[in-house]
């Protein structure tokens, strides 16, 4: 069976995109078949797997839910481009944040991206979706097409802060439009043990919620190597085998296949 997981935060700079990157492609690494899915109009996904000018594409995920939404065919292989490091991915650019604003009058708007998904999950293990850095009806597809949801969070004050909404929002998204939806986890980032403010966030993290949400034992050092991939289109398993972070992504890669079991 596919698990579909959404990696999600309202906040910016927390470490979504390059959590998806490197997940996902741990998991291909373990022998997995995935998809990841760019759900975020900024088009970080595509720079990060190497597509250096993602708004000059022509066959994106606009394209495809718009395929979607005037229930045209869609080739199973359509948008899908494949990465040299074993996992495949749709792009998105600029025009999703056009198709957002459009969605508000297509009927059930929030289905849009499962009823995609449906269509090509049997043939992957695992579909991650990077959403982008708002609680919009993009979002909301991507929690409404996941069976879960993988939440970032970056080990200081302000992130911290918007996560009470962000669970809020999965929670009534759970309630109304997705039964089958639950929290992964919850993955503390940007980690520097190092400070005593770091180790401060991230005790009250697990004290606040690790009652009521699953923490992720391990957590992704701070790095200016993890920001680095970014511009090299590569995981951080090709661009610093032996660094911290990349040993920080072998780990949470362990626990999310330990969760299988």
């Amino acid at each position: 069976m596919c698990r579909i997981i959404a990696v999600a935060n309202q906040k910016g700079g927390v470490g979504k995109t390059t959590t998806c990157v490197n997940l996902g492609i741990g998991l291909a690494r373990a022998g997995k078949k995935v998809l990841l899915v760019e759900a975020d109009a900024q088009g970080s996904l595509s720079v990060s797997l190497g597509i250096q000018e993602p708004d000059t594409l022509d066959m994106t995920l606009v394209q495809i839910l718009g395929k979607i939404i005037n229930e045209e065919e869609i080739d199973p292989e359509e948008g899908i481009i494949k990465h040299k490091e074993g996992i495949d991915f749709i792009p998105a650019n600029i025009e999703l944040a056009g198709l957002e604003t459009s969605l508000v009058n297509v009927m059930s708007r929030e289905q849009i991206l499962r009823l995609y998904l449906e269509e090509i999950k049997n043939r992957y293990d695992y579909i991650l979706i990077d959403c982008m850095p708002s609680l919009g009806m993009i979002t909301i597809n991507a929690l409404v097409a996941a069976d879960y949801v993988l939440i970032p969070v970056e080990a200081a004050y302000l992130p911290v802060k918007v996560l009470q909404q962000l669970i809020k929002t999965i929670g009534k998204v759970h309630r109304q439009l997705n039964r089958k939806l639950s929290i992964l986890g919850i993955l503390l980032t940007k980690v520097d043990r190092r400070t005593n403010f770091s180790k401060d966030i991230e005790k009250q993290i697990r004290e606040v919620y690790g009652d009521k949400v699953h923490i992720f034992a391990h957590c992704i050092p701070m790095s200016v190597r993890a920001a680095e991939t970014t511009v090299e289109g590569k995981s951080i398993y090709a661009y610093d085998p032996k660094g911290i972070v990349a040993e920080g992504y072998r780990l949470l890669t362990g626990e999310v296949l330990d969760d299988e079991e």
